[in-house]
């Protein structure tokens, strides 16, 4: 029986280059704000599939878009006034 092996060095993502810059670093914390919006409509989402649909869940959904919706918005504006750079 013939082993097939690797030729290759192990790729990692913890390389040298791989590394974020500093400027993708500040974009990441400018849009923190809608990524944890966006992560609290998902778990809306997730929480409306899991059980049976209930006014409630409806609601908290509604709040989680209008509250990711507004974040977009806000972050847009902001990047349109020049204060992303």
């Amino acid at each position: 029986m013939d082993h097939i092996v690797t030729v290759q060095e192990a790729v990692t993502a913890f390389a040298p280059w791989m590394e974020p810059t500093d400027a993708e670093l500040d974009a990441i914390e400018l849009e923190m704000p809608a990524i944890l919006a966006d992560v609290d409509l998902v778990d809306a989402e997730i929480a409306a599939l899991e059980t049976r649909p209930a006014e409630l869940d409806a609601r908290r959904t509604r709040r989680a878009r209008r509250k990711a919706l507004a974040t977009r918005v806000a972050l847009a504006n902001r990047a349109g006034c020049g204060e992303a750079a």
